[in-house]
């Protein structure tokens, strides 16, 4: 249902040809909308047409689409460098530029001076506060977050994150088009530090170098466990290289500052991001990489059953934990997102269950006691029932 004052979303104006950006505007070109992609520079949104275009023809050569469909998927997207042309007749703008508040200040005073009345706001921001930017805005209560997943063509997850003053009726229409963009929306109920998957993922980051510190044990050896034994994709360090230092460290200072509760910074990252040593993009992050194709680092089960990882998986637990307690998402929702935004292969609740509740309290005490509050347990773990 589309009250006279929301639009029904036809056409979609992206801002920033990034990857996010490029990739937002695709999946919504191949939903069936008309999509204007907007950047500062005609070099800028050349490359991400050429971008486009050969995932496009990706997915032609795995027969996922005809010739003519990805033509007709491309002829959607119209790059433009002229704010106020992008924005014209704009249902639905989408921000993707970096994650820079200053930056993101001058856009919306720029796109508020520019953009038709109707036209619904929202941002692609991992990390930043909605709030915050819905008030540099004239239409806060129009204005939502879209966190959408690194590649956005492939991730199936967009978190959907409202404003304190965002009207419920957006929060309805930002579920619908992510559906229609073929993504699973996860609401966030409350515009939190990190929002709910870089709530969980981002602080496990520094656990794992304290871990590494204060246990004496190989990046390898964590590694392994946190892939044989905690059920993810792949070791946590590998799983920050592949992300990118750059992306984990602002992501760090943000909600750091926003909330010094939700992580317990080890300089570590800060020094591999200015040595911009960054993963795998620059070579050299964690682990070395050599050559152009992604390579995987040689993980085993026999290096898991040397490392205990309860540590890591309380950390993990407990700020999963913290978004149940404080209504940010329920169980069921915190379970999908981790699924769908960082691959994990079983639920970190059953594996809570299977290292034992009590066992994973304890652990959190322990390190209270020597390190700080930051580990005091969440009473969603204390008082767990399973």
């Amino acid at each position: 249902m589309s009250s006279p004052s929301f639009p029904s979303i036809n056409k979609i104006t992206v801002l920033g040809s990034g990857v996010m950006g490029h990739g937002i505007a695709q999946v919504s070109a191949m939903a069936g909308y008309q999509v204007v992609l907007r950047d500062i520079e005609q070099s800028f949104l050349d490359k991400a047409m050429e971008k486009i275009r050969w995932s496009l023809n990706k997915m032609v050569e795995k027969q996922k689409l005809t010739q003519e469909k990805a033509d007709e998927i491309f002829s959607r997207i119209k790059p433009v460098v002229d704010i106020k042309q992008a924005l014209a007749g704009a249902d639905l703008l989408i921000e993707a530029v970096p994650e820079d508040m200053n930056l993101k200040k001058k856009v919306y005073a720029e796109v508020d001076s520019n953009s038709d009345q109707k036209t619904l706001y929202a941002s692609n921001t991992s990390t930043l506060p909605i709030t915050e930017m819905a008030a540099l805005t004239s239409r806060p209560t129009r204005f939502i977050g879209l966190h959408f997943f690194n590649p956005p063509q492939l991730m199936p997850l967009v978190e959907v994150i409202p404003g304190s003053k965002t009207d419920p009726a957006m929060v309805d229409m930002a579920m619908e088009f992510c559906r229609k963009v073929g993504k699973q929306p996860v609401l966030c109920k409350k515009d939190v530090a990190g929002f709910i998957v870089n709530r969980v993922f981002i602080p496990l980051v520094h656990e794992a170098a304290y871990c590494m510190d204060r246990d004496n044990a190989s990046m390898t050896q964590i590694d392994s466990a946190v892939k044989f034994r905690l059920s993810f994709p792949m070791g946590i360090f590998e799983l920050a290289d592949y992300t990118g230092l750059d992306v984990i460290h602002k992501a760090t200072v943000e909600m750091h500052s926003r909330d010094s509760k939700v992580i317990y910074p080890h300089p570590r990252i800060k020094q591999l991001f200015e040595e911009k040593n960054l993963g795998q993009k620059t070579g050299k992050g964690f682990y070395e990489y050599k050559g152009n194709k992604y390579e995987r680092i040689n993980l085993t089960e026999e290096q898991a059953a040397t490392y205990d990882p309860t540590k890591l998986l309380a950390v993990a637990a407990n700020n999963a934990a913290w978004l149940v307690t404080n209504g940010v998402c329920s169980r069921e929702e915190l379970e999908k997102a981790l699924k769908l935004g960082m691959g994990l292969k079983k639920e970190l609740f059953a594996t809570v269950q299977e290292f034992g509740p009590q066992n994973v309290v304890k652990a959190l005490r322990e390190l209270a006691a020597k390190y700080g509050s930051f580990y005091e347990p969440d009473p969603y773990l204390v008082n767990w029932r399973g």
